[in-house]
């Protein structure tokens, strides 16, 4: 299933294209509506944003982590890595975190807040972006799920993790109350 954005499908957008596209969707929601919480143990779309930037600079780390490695990680990637990486993102379903993921992220940041978040991102992957082909590849860091991945395989975790939640940016905007009162 694709996810129409602009003129564009969303799997066939780059990943800069991808973040800068959050970035302008920030832009249309106020603040009230980036902290509207539609149903308990549902985030806010704020918390979505502040969830996705959370989530790519702990990855931009487990890049360098690996890229500075020098031991080599016999063990690779899980069935289920295998398949997220053989489709080229997660699969269209709800993942519920566990443990310290499950903390709910936080719902107090400003758009301006969460847009400059992004910014780093994207600063961070155009960094990694030059360097990510010197990285040795056996350098490794093992994912919960996905078993043992090294830089790159990290780096395109990115895009994917900012893909998965475009259905889930699309539910949450449609949960927004007609009227935008303050909480």
């Amino acid at each position: 299933m694709h996810k129409k954005i602009g003129m564009r499908c969303a799997l066939h957008m780059d990943d800069f294209e991808l973040i800068e596209r959050y970035r302008l969707d920030l832009q249309k929601y106020s603040a009230w509506q980036l902290r509207y919480i539609p149903a308990p143990e549902i985030w806010s779309i704020g918390q979505m944003y502040d969830h996705l930037i959370a989530v790519a600079m702990e990855y931009l780390d487990f890049v360098q982590i690996c890229a500075e490695s020098t031991e080599e990680q016999p063990l690779g990637r899980t069935p289920a890595g295998d398949d997220v990486f053989r489709r080229g993102g997660f699969p269209p379903v709800k993942i519920k975190l566990e443990g310290a993921q499950a903390a709910s992220p936080n719902n107090a940041l400003s758009g301006e807040e969460l847009d400059e978040g992004l910014a780093k991102v994207m600063a961070g992957m155009r960094e990694w972006e030059l360097k990510l082909e010197e990285a040795h590849p056996g350098g490794k860091v093992r994912h919960g799920g996905f078993g043992w991945l090294n830089a790159q395989e990290w780096y395109r975790l990115i895009g994917m993790h900012f893909r998965h939640h475009l259905r889930q940016q699309a539910e949450l905007e449609e949960r927004l109350p007609a009227h935008s009162g303050e909480i």
